[in-house]
């Protein structure tokens, strides 16, 4: 993306970069050019990746209240943060925002031949299938050695999503349990097991209940994460009211009576 032509000077002065999506990788190249931001020029991709899981956290968050002004603003966040990696390897010259732009692009085309090409589906379950095939064929001829289709799945994701992900896979390659009495059962069962007491791994077990619920989610066409965070958020708005109505009374949560806390937290139920 350096290739294109430099602004004006004249635009350059009101305005120091070019329109539309080139504008970041403008002010990004700036940042970290010659004479620019001592911050900027100091990041590596090591040190930019907190900040990267920060704003795609925050992006979700903005996208969880549907808040068009907020998801746009957390989005340019995001795509600060692809121009910072972007630019680091082009200084590097390893690779730049153009190449992996073109990437990407060459990548969708070709797994996509029911748009690009004459292959049929019959539906998007079809699609993912043949996504799979297609990425192991793209590791094939690019010499790789082929990976379990579990290792696709990053294992740095938080773990509930981790676990969304390698059930996902591997219900595409055929594996999954069919219905969700079926996932129902397991989840039924694990349960059993820590509840009997019987439990000679209560870790493992309680795995297997955690394992066997985001299974059940899927046959559900639900996100566990959507369901756990949402859950979180009517604990904490119900909590709220629980301390307003104590705050009321010019008491706090902790010099309360289990009892009191009980019936409070029965009457912030109706409000949530």
């Amino acid at each position: 993306m350096h290739d294109n032509p430099t602004p004006a000077s004249s635009d350059l002065a009101a305005r120091p970069y070019r329109p539309g999506l080139q504008a970041i990788f403008d002010v990004v190249a700036r940042l970290r050019g010659p004479g620019g931001c001592p911050w900027d020029r100091e990041q590596t991709h090591q040190s930019l990746r907190p900040y990267l899981l920060e704003e795609t956290y925050e992006l979700l968050e903005a996208i969880d209240l549907e808040d068009d002004a907020k998801i746009r603003e957390e989005l340019g966040d995001v795509l600060l943060q692809v121009a910072m990696h972007a630019e680091i390897a082009a200084q590097a010259g390893r690779f730049d925002a153009a190449s992996v732009s073109e990437s990407v692009a060459a990548k969708m085309v070709s797994r996509h031949p029911h748009v690009y090409g004459d292959t049929e589906v019959a539906g998007a379950a079809e699609v993912l299938k043949n996504w799979e095939r297609n990425k192991l064929a793209e590791a094939v001829a690019s010499g790789e050695v082929p990976k379990s289709v579990m290792d696709r799945v990053p294992k740095a994701m938080p773990a509930l999503a981790w676990t969304l992900g390698i059930q996902k896979r591997a219900a595409r390659v055929g594996l999954d349990h069919q219905s969700l009495d079926e996932s129902a059962d397991l989840v039924t069962g694990a349960l059993e097991t820590l509840e009997g007491g019987t439990s000679l791994d209560p870790l493992a077990d309680l795995g297997d209940l955690l394992f066997a619920v985001v299974n059940m989610s899927r046959k559900l066409k639900l996100n566990p994460e959507d369901a756990l965070r949402a859950a979180g958020q009517r604990f904490a708005s119900r909590f709220g009211a629980l301390e307003s109505a104590l705050e009321a009374e010019g008491k706090k949560a902790s010099e309360t009576e289990p009892a009191e806390l009980d019936r409070l937290w029965d009457l912030s139920k109706g409000d949530s």
